[in-house]
């Protein structure tokens, strides 16, 4: 793997820290103006390495390393660099928290006109979103994480007071973002002889059979799943429709509160927006939430106590949700066994739209799914083989065509119509409202390295760490290498020619997205690699073997065997116990070790053999 995860992180908190941080003040800017995703973004530039990679935790400063100390050093010493931190969350709470203490997730200059020249009303633009929900979620998480490991060290009042009024801040916004999710989920059911119906079922039908047929089929494999979402009810729109079972359906996330959603009950007073959102799934906006949930169940979470009992509940209704809808879209990508609905590129939503990154976001969703269900090697190689094309179609490990269409997917990106923005509670009519999303390449990364983790068999895992080089390299390529932003993202034009170059503000939407990409890369390179078990039976053979040879050269002991041979035998009795050691975890290393062993055993009996040979 060529991509250099600590370097490129270290460069990467520098280049932010250097472009954020000035006159002593954080400062939140970048291509658009500041708003409550965006911000979030440019935070998490530095808390998420912090909070998901042991080696770049700064929340025990006396343990921090020295290279993290100097990428950060406008923020000053060991101990300033927290305090500073802090200073930067606490701004960001407080920015996004209403006179009546209830934070706000507004999708602000995120927001565009559908139509060029249309301007959005003000109360569009307080419109709150999904992906403002999911990100204060992880950056809640990964504040009060920092929070309580480095609080254990603080001795100065002032300080620690700070800490507990930041800790309130968080929680309260990480309950506030878990409501809006609750509040955000849908299920939208249809006919199977309705335009969405039939969209569905020509999609999951890979085999050509009769419509009737595949609703039969579809029915049956989503039953238990229409089962489980009957019983979802706190915050959630759409369940009741479940009760005709003659209707096919889908689950998972609208853009924003769907409309008519209830209020859920909270020991916090917390002023809940009346939902404005079509009540229908968003496959963009459904991936970015069951990534926010993802880490409510982070083993960092659990261990360091974060959420509160009320907080608890929410996960266990927003697990509910996680799972149905992870089986869900699974179940479709999958269906019929043969060739997979998810490899038949592009896939199509029940709206009629299709795109190369609908599939990227089906696969995302499908990749959690085969984690659940402890994939097997044929299932990793499809998903494998579907993330190559993806790349290629997407002109990522290729070149692009004069007037290419795919570049659109990356510049401006794929605009998503977000329905029921333009009919707001207050009556007021306002233009229809999309949403732009520019991050093809950073989700193609993020997926293959987590594929490529999961990956079993050296051929696969092999062939998807060359692909996650090749996304790399297009990666870097596009980043800004000049002025304030140096060293941030995005210069499309770097690897688009047909794009105008204008190296200007970050984007911190996509760049946070590379930063999470390098932190799979590094929680890759951490965990051990799934054992290979030809290796593992090669290792156990030539240990056996070994063993053997070696306890014959420990029984025939040489009567004249002096000092040397007994400390070589001695050696390679350590040598032999070290591979037994090693053989289930690192099975390749154990080889290594045992050929080294047996090598060295056969010289002794070559020795030997000699020696009789030639008694003079």
């Amino acid at each position: 793997m060529q991509i250099r995860p600590r370097q490129s992180l270290l460069e990467l908190w520098r280049a932010t820290v250097d472009y954020s941080y000035r006159d002593g003040v954080w400062t939140p800017d970048g291509q658009v103006e500041p708003n409550s995703t965006s911000d979030a973004e440019q935070l998490l530039c530095l808390m998420y390495p912090s909070s998901r990679v042991a080696a770049f935790r700064l929340d025990r400063p006396d343990e921090t390393a020295r290279d993290l100390h100097e990428a950060l050093a406008k923020l000053g010493g060991a101990t300033d660099a927290p305090l500073r931190l802090i200073a930067a969350l606490r701004g960001y709470m407080e920015r996004y928290t209403t006179e009546s203490n209830t934070p706000v997730f507004a999708g602000g200059s995120y927001l565009e006109p559908r139509v060029g020249g249309e301007l959005l009303t003000p109360e569009q633009r307080r419109l709150e979103t999904v992906d403002s929900f999911s990100m204060s979620i992880t950056l809640s998480l990964a504040t009060l994480g920092f929070l309580k490991v480095f609080g254990r060290v603080v001795r100065r009042p002032a300080v620690q007071a700070q800490i507990d009024e930041l800790e309130e801040l968080a929680s309260r916004r990480l309950t506030a973002a878990m409501v809006g999710l609750l509040r955000s989920f849908t299920v939208h059911s249809f006919a199977p002889d309705s335009p969405a119906g039939r969209v569905l079922c020509q999609t999951v039908n890979q085999r050509g059979l009769p419509s009737k047929k595949i609703v039969g089929e579809l029915r049956e494999a989503l039953a238990q799943i229409r089962a489980g979402l009957a019983e979802v009810t706190l915050g959630s729109g759409g369940a009741e429709e479940l009760d005709d079972e003659k209707y096919l359906f889908e689950c998972g996330w609208s853009w924003g509160v769907v409309r008519d959603a209830p209020e859920v009950s909270t020991t916090e007073h917390l002023d809940q927006p009346v939902g404005v959102a079509v009540r229908q799934p968003f496959l963009y906006f459904t991936a970015v939430a069951l990534d926010g949930i993802l880490d409510l169940f982070s083993e960092r979470t659990r261990l360091l106590d974060l959420l509160t009992e009320e907080q608890q509940g929410f996960v266990r209704a927003l697990q509910i949700r996680w799972d149905l809808t992870q089986r869900y879209w699974s179940t479709l990508a999958g269906f019929g066994g043969e060739r997979w609905p998810l490899e038949d590129i592009p896939w199509r939503t029940t709206d009629g739209r299709e795109s190369d990154y609908y599939s990227l976001l089906v696969t995302s969703v499908t990749v959690e799914a085969l984690v659940q269900s402890r994939a097997v090697e044929p299932d990793l190689a499809r998903v494998g083989r579907v993330l190559e094309e993806l790349a290629i179609r997407g002109r990522v490990t290729r070149r692009p065509l004069e007037d290419d269409p795919a570049v659109e997917m990356h510049v401006p990106g794929v605009r998503l119509n977000l329905h029921g923005a333009e009919d707001l509670p207050s009556g007021e009519l306002g233009p229809e409202v999309v949403w732009p999303v520019a991050d093809f390449a950073t989700a193609l990364l993020k997926r293959t390295i987590r594929v490529a983790s999961l990956a079993g068999g050296t051929t696969l895992r092999d062939r998807l760490l060359r692909l996650s080089d090749s996304i790399w390299d297009h990666l870097h390529l596009r980043r800004l290498t000049s002025g304030p932003s140096a060293g941030l993202w995005d210069n499309a034009s770097a690897a688009f020619s047909q794009l105008t170059s204008d190296e200007q503000a970050p984007s911190w939407h996509f760049t946070e997205r590379v930063m999470e990409c390098l932190v799979a890369a590094a929680n890759m390179i951490n965990e051990a690699p799934l054992r290979d078990d030809r290796l593992m039976l090669m290792a156990q053979d030539l240990a056996i073997e070994a063993d053997h040879l070696y306890s014959q050269e420990l029984l025939r002991g040489d009567a004249d065997a002096g000092p040397a041979l007994r400390g070589q035998l001695a050696h390679l009795g350590r040598r032999l116990e070290r591979a037994r050691a090693v053989e289930d975890s690192t099975p390749g290393t154990a080889i290594a070790i045992l050929f080294e062993v047996l090598g060295a055993l056969d010289e002794l009996a070559a020795a030997r053999r000699s020696r009789q040979d030639d008694p003079e």
